[in-house]
């Protein structure tokens, strides 16, 4: 792995991910608790022992990059030729932003000559998984492949999101196709397809004169999945590999968490009993910032004090948190929350340093950092008056509430505070008053 660089794309807008990407970058949005998106992907790397990395970021990254500096800088050594980079947009070829996924490669390929890599390792910096890219660069080596692209099974309906791959005996990929309306089958399978997981090894020598003659091609849109990737499958050795799951589940978890109903699924299957994606798993731990807080505490726990008791069932707590007479069921809690007295939040994701207020309902709801739900608020029990107050409900009824959103005319309480809501108090003397 020392002869290995990998490139992480950590650019993109996340435009399916609004209101939640309305301030920052998909790969620093909040995952789990206490993680961020990107969290998975520099554990991959970490845990497969690469340690020369480059994060390639371009829209709304600062909060990105200050995670990193917190998260992650500690655990790479410059004088021992290790490195992790964020490389923002430099205009060192053209003067544009990137155009594409491959155009974003091509842009830093000075950044990544100067590691004189042998390998090159693309890989997203939004999705959700746990892998050995060590094995991925292994298999690469002994097929000597010109590129090598990781590949899971699909459903044909959802593959039509994907780059769609057929390969051949040996595993040499001999058709590729970005998300067809009409996705090939797989051999003996005909309810799923192979897809692309975005997730590629190139011998270096070869990414270069690929990625070369790609930006000189006016009818390109520079983009891997698109044009490079299957303008290759002629003329190099392009193969697929088997995503094997570190996970140890049955069945392999990769999450692309694009849109908002499905990064709110991934975050409830986290409070099941047996949930798909192991976060506890001391063998390939995900690594993040932790932040420097006490424990999660509940209070009012006195059958004297009647509905006032603070409990969590089936949830995620995290550091800091107080839950203060309310009750929490099957929800993901950040750190730092404040949840006042006779509240509940059920079927929820709430993100660290926000506050719900006395007797506030929350149901089937993500609420951003530093959201206040102010005293009586019910969220997620009506679509029509979430929407009438300006927030955004999905397809499937989930209420999304992001920093900076207020209250329409007919809500019941003030608009809501960017304040941390540390400085949210819960005054019970003033209650029974």
């Amino acid at each position: 792995m020392k002869n290995v660089v990998a490139v992480i794309l950590a650019g993109g807008k996340g435009s399916r991910l609004e209101p939640l990407t309305r301030d920052r970058a998909k790969p620093a949005v909040p995952f789990g608790g206490c993680w961020r998106i990107i969290d998975f992907t520099l554990s991959n790397c970490l845990n497969s022992g690469l340690r020369r990395l480059l994060v390639l970021t371009q829209y709304k990254s600062l909060s990105l990059d200050r995670h990193i500096d917190l998260a992650w800088r500690g655990y790479f050594q410059r004088e021992l030729g290790e490195a992790l980079e964020i490389v923002p947009p430099q205009q060192r070829v053209n003067e544009q932003w990137y155009q594409g996924t491959a155009d974003a490669v091509w842009q830093n390929i000075y950044a990544i000559e100067q590691h004189r890599p042998r390998y090159v390792v693309i890989l997203a910096g939004d999705h959700i998984y746990k892998m050995n890219i060590a094995r991925l660069v292994e298999s690469h080596v002994e097929k000597d492949a010109d590129v090598t692209i990781a590949a899971l099974p699909v459903a044909r309906e959802a593959a039509r999101q994907f780059g769609v791959m057929s390969i051949d005996a040996d595993g040499r990929i001999v058709a590729f196709d970005e998300k067809p309306d009409d996705p090939a089958a797989m051999p003996g399978d005909p309810g799923n397809s192979l897809a692309s997981m975005g997730i590629y090894v190139f011998t270096t020598t070869v990414l270069l004169e690929t990625l070369c003659r790609d930006a000189n091609l006016a009818t390109s849109s520079h983009d891997f999945g698109r044009e490079v990737i299957p303008s290759m499958i002629d003329s190099h050795r392009v193969v697929a590999w088997p995503f094997r799951d570190e996970n140890r589940k049955q069945t392999p978890y990769w999450r692309d968490v694009g849109t908002l109903d499905a990064y709110y699924e991934s975050n409830m299957d986290l409070v099941s009993v047996d949930p798909m994606l192991n976060l506890y798993d001391q063998e390939w731990p995900i690594r993040t910032h932790q932040i420097n807080a006490p424990p999660p505490k509940f209070v009012f726990g006195s059958r004297d004090d009647g509905p006032r008791v603070g409990t969590a069932l089936d949830s995620i707590v995290c550091a800091g948190t107080i839950i203060s007479g309310a009750r929490v069921r099957r929800s993901v809690i950040g750190p730092l929350v404040r949840i006042a007295e006779e509240s509940s939040v059920d079927d929820s994701v709430v993100f660290g340093g926000a506050s719900i207020g006395r007797n506030a309902i929350v149901r089937r709801a993500i609420i951003d950092k530093y959201v206040h739900v102010p005293d009586g608020l019910q969220i997620g029990l009506d679509e029509q008056a979430d929407r009438a107050r300006g927030f955004t409900v999905t397809p499937d009824g989930v209420t999304v509430i992001a920093k900076g959103d207020r209250i329409g005319p007919n809500s019941r309480g003030p608009a809501f505070s960017r304040r941390p809501a540390a400085k949210t108090q819960v005054d019970s003397k003033a209650r029974r008053r």
